[in-house]
């Protein structure tokens, strides 16, 4: 008998074309038909200081990612080296955990270079005002900055994805790793499998994967119609209407620098048992390095992929 699921529906319907052409269905499929077990089978193209990490609720998850954070920039302190670090603006709730454990050993984030990794933007690179409930630059200033208190990172280290400071960002990070900084990125994984906002319809500006891995940042960036969904459940309550089109955000060129990466995958609702980042996780793991999806290459360098167990399946069909 012949299933009926989307890949036997597509032709013609209205989510022909809705995909980037080059990004393989099929594959995706059977990454996401594997055994729940199979998400920590190492690939070959696995970093050997690679590893996805399964909490079993999200409280965990929050409190594991923060503490992973926090370690990295307590290793830095220790080691007496500035430390970059990359702002992811989702998921937010290990930061709450990261500034508790740097407070509760009384680290002095002097050492810290922070930059949000993207912002909302409109058709220009014109951002949302810094006090704007929805603007990631406020987000960050509120669950992390100040958070720590008097231990703080000084407002002059704080960078945000402004279309004049994004510009510089790979020129100010260049200078600090000349200067022995470590650099540490954190990112999630978006519904359309980007990190940061570099979404996989950016590839089609670039000839190759080499010549993609170079780009630093785009300013106002068209987001793909998934990334606005996700954004509207995730931050806007739902009301699509609120959630900006375009996005300033750094690319491959910046957050391939990394010494070391913390990466979240978070998208599970448990009071009803839905979930809509099941595929994130799978193609991130098990695609293999493809700039059609960007999340695939994490898997090529140094760090930890954290998950919520049940988006690991199995993903067998539930009516909600």
């Amino acid at each position: 008998m012949n299933r009926i699921n989307l890949l036997s529906t597509l032709d013609g319907s209205l989510f022909d074309n809705f995909y980037p052409k080059e990004l393989n269905l099929a594959k995706l499929d059977v990454c996401c038909s594997m055994r729940p077990e199979e998400v920590f089978i190492k690939e070959p193209w696995w970093h050997d200081d690679f590893q996805p990490v399964q909490a079993d609720t999200l409280e965990d998850f929050n409190t594991l990612m923060g503490l992973e954070i926090a370690l990295r920039i307590k290793l830095a302190r220790e080691e007496g080296r500035d430390i970059i670090v990359i702002l992811s603006a989702g998921p937010m709730g290990m930061y709450r955990w990261a500034a508790e454990f740097l407070n509760a050993w009384n680290i002095d984030c002097s050492h810290v270079h922070g930059f949000n990794m993207d912002e909302w933007s409109d058709s220009e690179g014109n951002t949302l005002p810094p006090s704007h409930p929805g603007a990631f630059r406020n987000a960050m200033e509120q669950a992390f900055y100040g958070r720590l208190g008097r231990l703080t990172v000084p407002e002059s280290q704080r960078h945000f994805a402004t279309k004049n400071e994004l510009p510089l960002y790979s020129e100010m990070i260049g200078e600090l790793k000349s200067n022995n900084a470590s650099f540490l990125l954190i990112y999630g994984i978006g519904w359309i499998f980007h990190i940061a906002f570099w979404e996989p319809h950016f590839a089609a500006d670039y000839p190759s994967m080499e010549e993609w891995k170079q780009a630093t940042h785009r300013i106002a960036g068209k987001l793909h119609p998934m990334t606005i969904i996700q954004n509207s459940i995730t931050s806007f309550k739902g009301k699509i209407t609120s959630v900006p089109a375009r996005a300033n955000t750094i690319g491959p060129g910046i957050f391939l620098q990394a010494d070391y990466t913390i990466g979240g995958v978070d998208g599970y609702l448990p009071a009803r048992n839905m979930m809509y980042q099941s595929m994130a996780l799978w193609a991130t793991l098990k695609y293999g390095p493809d700039m059609w999806v960007p999340s695939s290459v994490m898997p090529q360098y140094p760090g930890k992929l954290f998950f919520i167990k049940d988006l690991a399946g199995p993903l067998d069909p539930e009516v909600n």
